[in-house]
């Protein structure tokens, strides 16, 4: 059945499954790694949230990445700024928001998501849909009190590309968990448990993300298939 009939839910879960998000492009002679590490080892894993955010910078040197969204580079600067450096790269994998790894060292990668995972907090998020209304339940459990942003995120699960021109040119590359819209919902100050509500249309997969403001870590996530 349409994820759009019905009612559909995400069962409630402290922490959630640990965010890795995959800053790539088409146009990236590097990236391919990367791209195929995601695909083959995290997209599937039901403890990890995996998102490839592609960035626009690389359209310049010979091919247009079609899936390449200005929003996705302002949120790799963004990380960048909250961290204290002046430079972006591609492949840039973020765990959690919080740790910056190469995205092609998988074995650091995955170090990285068992830490993350070990140290998984008390706030719970619940998702339930009904046709195109989504409700965002969340508790904080017994979680400080900190300034969240709850953010909504869809993505393309597996898409491939015949790469013509620029430092790719000639393969045939394989993408998967394709972010191709990410919104902010709206704010969170924990003070209590919180009901939100967002607009979904389509079957694409949907993520939410409980995030300190400003580029902070993730500290929960649920997805809804």
């Amino acid at each position: 059945m349409s994820a759009t009939l019905g009612m559909t839910a995400g069962l409630a879960q402290a922490g959630g499954p640990v965010v890795v998000e995959l800053y790539t492009s088409q146009g990236c002679s590097s990236c391919p790694p990367a791209d195929a590490f995601l695909a083959r080892e995290l997209a599937n894993r039901d403890d990890v949230i995996a998102l490839a955010l592609h960035v626009d910078y690389w359209d310049y040197i010979g091919w247009k990445d079609d899936f390449a969204d200005p929003q996705h580079t302002d949120r790799q600067r963004g990380y960048a700024r909250a961290a204290g450096q002046r430079t972006i790269y591609t492949p840039q994998m973020i765990i959690a928001g919080k740790d910056h790894v190469i995205g092609s060292h998988p074995a650091e990668v995955k170090k990285l998501i068992r830490a993350h995972a070990s140290a998984a907090g008390d706030i719970s998020v619940s998702l339930t849909r009904t046709g195109d209304s989504l409700e965002i339940a969340l508790d904080p459990g017994g979680e400080a009190r900190s300034k969240m942003s709850i953010q909504l995120v869809r993505y393309t699960p597996l898409a491939t590309r015949d790469i013509r021109r620029g430092e790719n040119a000639g393969r045939k590359l394989e993408y998967a968990n394709i972010v191709t819209e990410w919104l902010r919902v709206g704010t969170w100050n924990m003070r209590n448990a919180r009901t939100f509500k967002a607009n979904v249309k389509g079957d694409e997969p949907i993520v939410v993300l409980v995030q300190h403001d400003g580029h902070g870590p993730i500290v929960a996530a649920a997805r809804l298939d």
